[in-house]
């Protein structure tokens, strides 16, 4: 194994190296079924006449394989198309934006296209996109998050393609690895907090099934409050989209509620300004009385009357790394980049 420590906006932490699987063929799901490679052809592209039961027994074995068939036909079967599948969950998130013009950008002059799927944060949703995405023989897949179905992490484990996991590195990648540590940045943000004076803390964000990167960040925070001898005051869950609205509906439910909240964790920056704005306009002293802080230093913070106190979460740079791992200008199959993000405090923290 090498290490490689690689520097650029954000710092990099760790790097190691692995290899990649070979891609499976036909004849690995023929002796897993015990049927011919004919049957499992016929099986697999819909075609002539074969019982339940062998179909049944093919499907089970290309399923648990992570067998994917090959779209490209006759000559080009053997081959590589020029695109690049990048699988994020949401097209609604103002996060994935600016990591896919991250992408685009370190791949514009390399002949390799990105195409997009999205999941909407459901695993059988994934399975199905990357099913798709594989079964066209593309260069190279990048997809956001480490947790997956078994079925999904074992059509991304056999793909025989350079693997690219971003945004989050608490976890086990299938091959290559772009992020930061999510826990790490809870435990990063709880410290602000407490080092401020605050000691009632709540946290409003998505449901954490759906949103792993969030679940590990409520983590850490709460990791750090247990060493202060403290608890996480309340909560507030939500499902659906990032939303001005949804903060503002969310902060005045919880502050209803639990009146004696000292500060608001937000689980992203959407939620938190609509917070922010539903604060100012009840006249809430926000640091002083309230104080507030989201996630991901996107720009719309520029825009509000005062800066919500964020995380960067390095997401441009997650892109380009994430780019140029598949197109072989960096690292190399299971290269792992852990970027560092930083603490934005803005005008919602009281100063230390």
């Amino acid at each position: 194994m090498t290490i490689a420590r690689l520097h650029k906006a954000c710092p990099v932490t760790k790097g190691v190296l692995i290899d990649h699987r070979k891609a499976l063929t036909l004849r690995d799901v023929s002796e897993a079924s015990g049927v011919s490679e004919m049957t499992v052809s016929r099986v697999l592209r819909n075609r002539g006449d074969v019982s339940d039961t062998t179909r049944e027994r093919v499907l089970r074995a290309a399923r648990s394989l992570g067998y994917v068939p090959n779209r490209i036909a006759g000559a080009l079967a053997s081959q590589r198309v020029n695109l690049v599948g990048v699988i994020i969950p949401s097209l609604k998130n103002m996060v994935f934006p600016e990591v896919m013009s991250g992408i685009s950008e370190v791949l514009e002059d390399t002949g390799l296209q990105p195409v997009v799927g999205v999941t909407n944060y459901a695993p059988d949703r994934e399975e199905a996109v990357i099913y798709e995405m594989l079964s066209w023989r593309p260069s190279g897949l990048i997809l956001a998050g480490l947790e997956h179905s078994p079925a999904a992490r074992a059509m991304l484990q056999n793909a025989g393609i350079p693997i690219v996991e971003i945004m989050d590195v608490d976890g086990d990648p299938v091959d290559s690895c772009v992020g930061i540590s999510h826990r790490r940045a809870g435990q990063q943000m709880a410290q602000a907090i407490l080092a401020a004076g605050y000691r009632r803390i709540g946290f409003l964000g998505t449901k954490m099934p759906e949103d792993h990167r969030a679940r590990k960040r409520l983590m850490g925070m709460e990791e750090v409050l247990a060493d202060a001898g403290l608890d996480l005051a309340d909560r507030e869950f939500y499902s659906g989209g990032s939303a001005l609205a949804k903060g503002r509906e969310m902060t005045e439910t919880v502050l209803r509620r639990s009146p004696d909240l000292d500060f608001l964790y937000y689980s992203n920056d959407m939620i938190g300004a609509g917070g922010l704005l539903w604060c100012l306009e009840q006249g809430i002293a926000v640091p002083d009385r309230l104080g507030l802080a989201g996630f991901n230093g996107v720009d719309l913070l520029d825009g509000l009357p005062r800066r919500l106190a964020t995380m960067d979460a390095c997401r441009l740079q997650i892109g380009r790394r994430a780019a140029a791992i598949v197109a072989g200008k960096e690292g190399g199959a299971g290269t792992l980049i852990e970027l560092t993000p930083t603490l934005q405090p803005g005008d919602t923290i009281r100063a230390a």
